[in-house]
């Protein structure tokens, strides 16, 4: 049991991070991407446009917290 909760805690550390909202925001980025993408439209560029506007937020976080 010991090893299966290490296991996940690695891949919670390793998903979630520092910021559960960037996390967050790239689970819906990519079902924002999913969405578009069944509709028929050309989806590609939103996830990298997400992730453009999350990092820079959650940087700006980061410094005033530390």
């Amino acid at each position: 049991m010991r090893r299966v909760r290490a296991f996940l805690a690695f891949w919670y550390d390793f998903v979630i991070g520092d910021d559960w909202r960037v996390a967050t925001g790239v689970v819906l980025a990519f079902a924002a991407v999913y969405g578009a993408s069944r509709a028929g439209l050309v989806a590609w560029w939103i996830a990298p446009v997400v992730v453009a506007v999350l990092l820079p937020l959650s940087l700006r976080r980061a410094l005033r917290k530390g």
